[in-house]
C-alpha cells in the first residue's frame, strides 16, 4: 500500500527535531448539508529543525519513530511554494490582533507637533 501524503500548516515547533502538524480537510454535515473543517494534529520528523510555525508543509506516513510520531516532513514552504506562510487565525471570541495594523500616532504626539 503506497504511503499517505497530507498537507498543513506547522502549529508548533518546540520539540527537539519534531513539529506538529494541523491538517485541515472538509466534510459534509450529515443532517445540514453544509461542508465545515474538521482538523487533525500529526507529530512529523523534522530532523534538521528547520521549519517554524506557520509554515505549510507536506508530510508522509513513515515507521513509527516514537510513541506518537509516525509521520515525516516532506517539504515545506521553501521547496514547493517560496513565501507560502500562514498566519494564526483568531480564535473564537477574540479579535486577531496580530493583523491590526499598528497606530501611525497617538493623540499626545498629535497635538505636541501642533503646539510645536
Amino acid at each position: 500500500m503506497p504511503k499517505r501524503i497530507l498537507q498543513g500548516v506547522v502549529v508548533s515547533d518546540a520539540c527537539d527535531k519534531t513539529v506538529i502538524v494541523r491538517v485541515e480537510r472538509r466534510v459534509m454535515h450529515p443532517v445540514y448539508k453544509k461542508f465545515v473543517r474538521r482538523s487533525k494534529k500529526y507529530a512529523a520528523h523534522d530532523a534538521e529543525n528547520s521549519y517554524r510555525t506557520g509554515d505549510l508543509v507536506q508530510i508522509e506516513e513513515s515507521r513509527p519513530l516514537s510513541k506518537r510520531k509516525c509521520w515525516v516532513v516532506l517539504s515545506g514552504p521553501d521547496d514547493a511554494a517560496p513565501g507560502r506562510r500562514f498566519e494564526q487565525r483568531a480564535t473564537r471570541g477574540g479579535r486577531n490582533r496580530s493583523a491590526e495594523p499598528a497606530p501611525a500616532e497617538t493623540a499626545a504626539e498629535v497635538s505636541a507637533e501642533g503646539a510645536a
